[in-house]
């Protein structure tokens, strides 16, 4: 069960912060993945099964290609999709720790209000995967943005191919690579949530490190090895200029305008080094509640940060 802390955190030390194992308990993802209900609906993913070092079934996770099949398998057997893709080098998420982000948020509203919320997913990707998930679970209607064409063109795609998703998903570009909701919120709309998956790192070399690191820790390779992006990733998908720090405490002071207009504004945070700086922006942003959720899966650690300038 992850933690949710129901005190504003602005003023606690990130170090009080508990990371908890295991996935939300709405997620359909928490148990291990049925290789053969995801080959019946999906066969071309049994050519990359195989043999798990310590029983059943796996897949090679630092292979792009089944990666991305075993994802399409699972948006056609868990959500319905009829068709799912992404143009060669984007990014392709895991699906479990995704899921767990939409379960959180929609914690957030309270199960009186978590159906059919309104929500703008900042920098949807060309995989188009919150939409996606929040629109099967909740019936939430989205509103995806991106300053990348082809991601925006790409979510399109998807969207149009598949009915379950119809009438539930807009995709916006945003031409400004500095603005975040100037340019895409339109005037008066309101949304009940936010949700990001911000560019984690400050440096293409910070990304490629990053990734050699995750293939040392698993075993996978060494030093001299090219480090393999096996879920992808464009440069403005990776990193930012100031990594994920700078690009919240962004988000932050550009959401002080709206502020009546949204009840919750949410993000991902990967690194807990980053949690001072954006603790201080939302005190300087005078945000009324902020409240970090631990969020783990497998041997991967993360948290949310959710603010709202709202009161209960």
């Amino acid at each position: 069960m992850a933690f949710l802390n129901h005190e504003p955190m602005a003023s606690r030390s990130p170090q009080h912060l508990s990371e908890k194992s295991g996935p939300h308990p709405r997620n359909r993802h928490r148990a291990r993945y049925d290789f053969h209900a995801l080959v019946t609906s999906s066969p071309e993913l049994a050519r990359f099964i195989v043999p798990h070092p310590l029983g059943g079934d796996t897949i090679n996770f630092f292979d792009p290609v089944a990666v991305t099949t075993l994802n399409r398998a699972l948006l056609r057997h868990d959500y319905g999709l009829t068709w799912w893709d992404i143009p060669p080098g984007y990014l392709c998420p895991p699906i479990p720790g995704r899921a767990d982000y939409i379960h959180h948020v929609a914690d957030l509203l309270g199960e009186n209000n978590r159906l059919g919320a309104r929500v703008l997913d900042i920098g949807t990707g060309a995989n188009c995967i919150y939409p996606i998930i929040g629109a099967c679970e909740y019936g939430w209607r989205f509103v995806g943005t991106d300053i990348d064409p082809v991601a925006i063109q790409s979510a399109q795609k998807i969207v149009a191919a598949n009915p379950v998703l119809a009438g539930k998903i807009e995709c916006r570009l945003q031409t400004s690579p500095t603005d975040i909701f100037n340019g895409v919120v339109r005037p008066g709309e309101r949304f009940d949530l936010t949700v990001c998956n911000p560019p984690f790192h400050a440096s293409a070399k910070a990304a490629a490190e990053g990734t050699t690191r995750k293939l040392r820790n698993l075993g996978e390779g060494r030093p001299s090895d090219k480090p393999v992006l096996n879920f992808g990733g464009r440069n403005h998908e990776l990193w930012c200029p100031g990594g994920e720090a700078a690009f919240v405490r962004r988000m932050i002071a550009q959401s002080v305008p709206l502020g009546d207009r949204c009840r919750w504004f949410t993000t991902l945070v990967s690194k807990r080094g980053s949690l001072p700086p954006i603790y201080h922006a939302l005190n300087e942003a005078r945000a009324m509640d902020v409240r970090t959720i631990a969020m783990s899966q497998g041997q991967k650690h993360s948290r949310m940060v959710a603010w709202t300038f709202q009161a209960p």
